[in-house]
């Protein structure tokens, strides 16, 4: 659903916000030409006047165009981040964008207490700059625009109200009117850009995820298995007893007892590791050990988890029960590039499933335990 269709408030999604966070720091060309001009603007109506005033503000556009500067060279492109980690640099641009936004207002401000029409003209003529450049990178974040903005446009709009003349009142007036209307356009621009990016990450969600589980798919699975650097086991699941249920009830009930058995396998592997839909009644686990040594008593572990919580009673308007049997395979970090590793656990698997059912197996390349063992 398009997020203007949506509560205001809803939170983003952890990537979409990277993103958007990402694309504040992609400036920095921009943001070192606007602080160099706006620099060299004070820094000329100072030393062309000896105000003093002047000179005080020019030192703030340097330090706070510094700091502008400093954080978009220190932003960490290309490193994980936490949600709480991507809200801290976000807010830092926003306050250093809004700090560098007060220091050009003040410059406005000091050329219209002067009674300096040139300074005016120069200092005025740099807040739009940066105002219009701010708002074709800062409008993914609106609260950003409208910060910024606030703090340039408000010592402005101040210094205009304080002039006898009519002409500047009209003129600060209008800087208020100015302000709302940025508030609408990156409303606007944010929420089409944020709609995209959502779209976008669906469509990568959807290629890479079972529809009617939400589990990865065989394709993600294959993926994260390439991945994987450190010893791990892998756990092929199947259904015993899933087509007479799916025959007899049909494929409504059947679709909803593999949502039932995705849920529950999600439970087993306690937040860890991968739990994948290959297809049809097939499931696939992926365990990472931690430690660095395959653990034979927790690869064993899960799957006779696994095995147990399947056994259990599924509510599809009755309760009905099957079964399920699983093959097992450990596997150290080079291993996960080999397709014999997925065919020694498909055939623990099916020695699993000739045994009855309701069982594990291990690989015959298993160090030990080999065999199977029921519940």
């Amino acid at each position: 659903m398009p997020r203007s269709n949506r509560a205001p408030a809803l939170p983003l999604h952890p990537s979409v916000h990277r993103e958007l966070v990402d694309l504040l720091y992609t400036a920095l060309p921009q943001v070192g030409a606007i602080a160099l001009t706006a620099l060299m603007g004070a820094v000329a109506l100072a030393t062309v006047s000896g105000d003093q005033g002047y000179a005080v503000i020019a030192v703030l556009v340097l330090l706070t165009a510094a700091l502008r500067i400093s954080g978009l060279l220190r932003y960490p492109r290309g490193c994980p981040l936490t949600p709480a980690e991507v809200l801290h640099w976000e807010r830092t641009y926003g306050l250093r964008s809004s700090a560098f936004g007060l220091a050009l207002g003040l410059l406005s401000y000091r050329a219209l207490e002067l009674g300096d029409a040139p300074g005016a003209w120069i200092s005025f003529g740099l807040a739009m700059s940066f105002c219009v450049g701010m708002v074709s990178r800062a409008a993914v974040r609106p609260w950003i625009v409208l910060l910024t903005a606030a703090m340039l446009l408000a010592p402005v709009a101040l210094g205009g109200f304080m002039r006898p003349e009519l002409p500047y009142k009209l003129g600060a007036a209008m800087l208020l009117l100015f302000w709302v209307t940025l508030r609408e356009a990156s409303r606007h621009l944010s929420t089409a850009f944020i709609d995209r990016l959502e779209a976008k990450l669906a469509l990568a969600h959807q290629a890479s995820h079972d529809v009617l589980t939400g589990l990865p798919n065989r394709a993600a699975f294959l993926a994260a298995l390439e991945s994987v650097d450190t010893p791990h086991v892998v756990i092929a699941l199947d259904l015993d007893g899933f087509k007479p249920i799916n025959d007899r009830l049909g494929h409504h009930a059947g679709d909803a007892l593999l949502r039932q058995v995705a849920q529950r396998l999600r439970g087993c592997m306690g937040g860890q590791g991968i739990v994948a839909r290959m297809g049809g009644d097939e499931f696939m686990l992926l365990f990472p050990f931690q430690a660095g040594v395959p653990d034979v008593s927790a690869a064993q572990n899960l799957a006779r988890h696994a095995v147990m919580v399947l056994g259990k009673p599924f509510d599809l308007g009755e309760a009905v029960t099957i079964g399920a049997s699983a093959g097992i395979a450990l596997a150290g970090p080079g291993e996960a590039e080999s397709s014999s590793l997925l065919e020694r656990v498909d055939m623990a698997l099916y020695a699993a499933k000739r045994d009855g059912g309701g069982r594990w197996c291990w690989s015959e390349a298993a160090p030990v335990l080999d065999g199977c063992h029921a519940v």
